[in-house]
């Protein structure tokens, strides 16, 4: 079994990456509690992040997140997955790479076109073709998610994959 971390575990990357399926995985072989920030945001707020972004904006939605991230990120060793633009915001950026031990999981724009097709509660891709989201999105924030010490590509194979990738590259 590998050595249990001392601090939590929080992965970062675009939409479709695999942050929650991966995490949740990670998290079981690792024996520790998984989160899923966007879950989190739903339940602090009671609205789904689709509602949260139509009634209160990107910005309300990041002010939001930004505040669960901070309360989830307390000393204890987990697994955190947080939504795709998380990393983006400085605050949240700096206290994932101050307290946790940030992950960039990284994957090929035609793997996440086919992984964010399937579903359709992504509110930044609402009415826009994907493709051409996650390419934008993915020149502005990969140099930003490269900040994170560990980075692993999720390649499309079985997500246990990614997650002994993952394992080998996390400190002793």
């Amino acid at each position: 079994m590998p050595p249990r971390p001392r601090r939590p575990i929080v992965l970062v990357g675009l939409m479709g990456v695999g942050k929650s399926t991966v995490g949740r995985r990670l998290a079981g072989r690792l024996h520790l509690p998984f989160v899923d920030a966007d879950k989190e945001i739903e339940a602090a707020a009671g609205l789904s992040i689709s509602d949260i972004f139509a009634r209160f904006g990107e910005d309300g939605f990041r002010d939001g997140e930004r505040r669960v991230i901070a309360r989830l990120i307390d000393g204890r060793p987990k697994v955190i997955a947080t939504g795709g633009g998380a990393f983006m915001n400085d605050e949240t950026r700096a206290l994932i790479l101050a307290r946790a031990t940030a992950v960039w999981l990284d994957a090929d724009i035609d793997v996440l076109v086919d992984r964010v097709s399937r579903r359709d509660d992504r509110p930044l891709l609402h009415d826009r073709d994907p493709r051409e989201v996650l390419t934008e999105l993915s020149a502005k924030r990969n140099p930003v998610y490269a900040l994170a010490p560990i980075h692993v590509r999720s390649e499309p194979l079985p997500h246990d994959a990614t997650v002994d990738s993952i394992l080998k590259a996390l400190p002793v």
